[in-house]
């Protein structure tokens, strides 16, 4: 039996469902590994012996995954000179995001692969870690070169299904289209006779003279000859 080239380190059972997919990856290039439960937390001496003795046993990459406060693939990076590869599984109340940032966000100088959350995270751990095998391992690569094919072509596949059931259905007759009145025309501007200026001239009028009671017109006055004499009187006639 062939020694494994790959170790699958979870921090609890519970991570298996989606640990596995990255075993099941291995499992389709042909690639040997092995998995077990470690606990950075829980069992810190157990993650460090086997960090520490991995690359004598025939390791070349490390696939680790955790959820919530996910230490362990950082640890294990800590430990080795490996390349290793971190899955943050979405096991927590805050849906992963804690185990992402935990696994992701590491100093420099200690460098983890992370993959995307959950299951489809695993399947391509199993995968990046066929590609770093494939590099000196040809059969690898060549099995590598068959699932690119293989998917493009399922992709294809697909692609005409989607076709040959859309065709199968008659098009949808759009309805008439709605006709828009003609745009509403504004109303034209209300002119201005004259200017204000002009029209307070137009409207200015003389000022009116209180009139006061009628004026009797003076009476003329006749002058009389005196009777038997050549003076006259000057009098008031009636």
């Amino acid at each position: 039996m062939a020694k494994p080239v790959v170790g699958i380190l979870m921090g609890s059972d519970s991570d298996l469902p989606v640990m596995q997919e990255a075993g099941a990856m291995l499992q389709e290039f042909g690639i040997e590994y092995e998995m077990t439960i470690a606990s950075a937390h829980r069992t810190p001496k157990k993650v460090l012996e086997y960090s520490l003795s991995a690359e004598k046993r025939g390791l070349k990459v490390i696939i680790a995954g955790a959820g919530w406060a996910a230490h362990l693939a950082g640890v294990v990076a800590s430990q080795t000179t490996l390349p290793v590869i971190g899955v943050p599984i979405d096991s927590s109340p805050l849906k992963g995001l804690d185990a992402l940032l935990a696994t992701v966000q590491m100093p420099g100088g200690v460098p983890v692969a992370t993959m995307s959350l959950g299951k489809s995270g695993a399947k391509n751990a199993g995968v990046f870690a066929a590609q770093i095998i494939g590099v000196s391992d040809v059969k690898v690569a060549n099995r590598l070169k068959v699932f690119k094919v293989e998917m493009e072509r399922e992709v294809e596949e697909k692609a005409k299904r989607l076709i040959a059931i859309s065709s199968s259905y008659a098009p949808v007759k759009m309805s008439a289209s709605v006709k828009v009145s003609a745009p509403v025309k504004a109303a034209a501007p209300i002119k201005v006779s004259a200017p204000a200026k002009m029209a307070a001239q137009a409207l200015k009028a003389e000022p009116l003279v209180e009139s006061g009671p009628a004026k009797k017109k003076p009476r003329r006055r006749r002058w009389k000859k005196k009777p038997g004499g050549s003076g006259t009187t000057q009098g008031p006639t009636a």
